[in-house]
Order: structure tokens, then sequence, then C-alpha cells
């Protein structure tokens, strides 16, 4: 007989009140209701935005068209160069937008001290694999070239997302990592990323139903995405590792996808690349996005955030 999984006391408070909830599963939505329900929920769990001097919606030239982005800044104007955090936010490749990850990021950007560029890409299955990484890619190169509607300079950029947000830190990281002189990622921040399939995985039998996101949902998102198995866009454990950029791995320890992330966080270490490994003990999938209703979560990012700051001051 297994032990039971450790679930921290506020953690498990937000599941029991979502088993309570008596509505369908994101699986049986239409995608209109699917993502009307994301943004519904964080909304509901995540702690308020920030008020920050500077929250700007731009955009940038895109593969299939411009591509939204909103940009957040805790000072008002910044005369040097600096590395520059372009975040990608989770839902699968099919839900998810600005708003949904709009307080997260205002809060990465007042912890970090740093500008935060928020990109929102295509969507699946409008716009199937590999659409959200190509614009995910061209808003990076973007960000990095300091446009002048951008008005800033950037050093660098640091990827950064959640879930299929922390695939697309990844598979951007591989891309840009081909010519580094132009555009220099100076560290990859994948937060709870499929970066390998998590069929069949420990975690993803342990913790496919009950805490929060779901092999259902996963299955939901996986056929909308429809992303090749074999190709590195989609699964970029499959590639090479050689040339990774300085990373700090994030997992939920009560996450379907957990082992997707130890596996990578295991492949770097194993291609001698700088890795900073953290599992978040007690909590789901999603964790950032719950800080209101997970009140423990806000320490879980300021973790985060403390481990990017240790990276950039301290490289190799």
């Amino acid at each position: 007989m297994t032990d039971a999984p450790f679930i921290r006391p506020d953690m498990k408070a937000f599941l029991d009140m979502m088993a309570q909830v008596n509505g369908p599963k994101l699986a049986d939505m239409t995608l209109a209701e699917a993502r009307q329900s994301y943004v519904a929920m964080h909304g509901i769990a995540d702690r308020p935005a920030r008020q920050l001097p500077v929250i700007r919606d731009l955009a940038c030239p895109g593969p299939a068209g411009d591509i939204p982005l909103r940009l957040y800044d805790a000072r008002e104007s910044r005369s040097e160069a600096s590395p520059v955090i372009v975040f990608f936010h989770g839902g699968g490749f099919v839900i998810g937008d600005l708003d949904t990850h709009h307080a997260l990021c205002s809060e990465i950007a007042a912890l970090a001290d740093l500008p935060v560029v928020a990109v929102h890409y295509a969507l699946a299955p409008e716009a199937p694999f590999p659409a959200a990484i190509l614009d995910c890619e061209a808003a990076a190169r973007w960000v990095a070239s300091s446009p002048a509607e951008l008005g800033l300079i950037a050093s660098g950029i640091i990827t950064i997302g959640d879930s299929a947000g922390g695939n697309a830190t990844v598979v951007v990281s591989q891309m840009l990592g081909a010519n580094p002189a132009d555009v220099p990622v100076v560290l990859q921040v994948p937060i709870f990323p499929l970066v390998a399939d998590a069929i069949g995985s420990d975690s993803m039998a342990a913790f496919s139903d009950g805490f929060l996101l779901t092999a259902d949902t996963m299955g939901f998102f996986d056929a909308a995405y429809a992303a090749d198995r074999s190709d590195p866009r989609g699964f970029p454990i499959l590639s090479d590792h050689a040339s990774a950029p300085p990373t700090i791995v994030v997992t939920a320890s009560l996450d379907p996808i957990r082992d997707s992330g130890r596996a990578y966080a295991r492949a770097l270490v194993d291609a001698g690349r700088d890795c900073v490994f953290l599992e978040m003990r007690g909590v789901t999938h999603s964790f950032t996005n719950l800080r209101a209703a997970v009140p423990s979560a806000q320490r879980d990012l300021e973790r985060i955030i403390a481990a990017m700051r240790f990276m950039l001051e301290n490289p190799a």
C-alpha cells in the first residue's frame, strides 16, 4: 500500500471546493465555454494584479499576422540595457490569453524588477501545432531586437512560462540557441512544463483525476494542438541539450505532468548544463495562478523569483 501524497491544507481546501462544483468538465465544454471557464477560475483563484507604472498593450509582426503583447514594468522608464522577461501563458495551447495571466505577469515584474512582455500566441484548434511556437519565437526575436515601440534596450531575454507556456519556454530557447549572438537567452524558467510525453508516467497514473489538471483535460488539449510526437518543437526533450541556457525547472508534486519536468531537469544535468530544480511540494498544476485560493503558493512564486535573481547575479 502506497502512502497518500502530501497535500498542503490550503491546497486541499481548494481541491475540496472544486470537487463540489456542479458543472461540466473542461473536456466536455465547447471551446468558448472552456476558454471562459479558464478566465473565470483565474479571476476567482488568483490574487489581484499589481498596480504598476507601466502596463501597456502592444503587438508585433508574426508569421500569420500581428501577435498581441502586453508590457509590464515596475519602473516608469529604464535608461540602461537590461534583460527582458518574455512570458508565454499556459492553457494547453488551446485556452488562456493575456488576461488569464495578467495578475501573474504583474507580480513577476514587481518581484523581479525587470520588464515583462507577455505573449498571446495563436490558439488551437483554429491554429494547430506548430503555429503557437512560431508566434512565440517571432515575439521573442522582436523583443530581443529592442524595437522603438518597446521603449527598452534588451541585453538579452529570459524565457518563462507555465504549462504549455513552459513547453514554449524550452522550445523557443532551443530555436534561438541556434544563433545565440543574435538573440542571447540568458535564462529560461519552465514552470510545470510539458517537455516530455506524459503518457505512461508515474505522475500521470497517480494524479490523473482530482488534482486540478486531469488526464481528460490533457487529452482534450492534445487532440486540439495535434503536436507531432517525433518533433522536438512539440516535445523538446527530444532535442540535444548541450547548448541549453541556464535554467530553472519548476514542478508541482501533485501534477500529472510532474515527471515531464523532472525528466527535463535530469537531461540538463546529464548534458552538463547549469540547472536549478525546484519542486513545490503539496501543490498542483497551475499553483502560480491560485495565489488567493492557495495563499502558500505566493511563497512558491517568490522562491522562483529568488532563484532567477541568483542565476542572473551568478552567471557561469
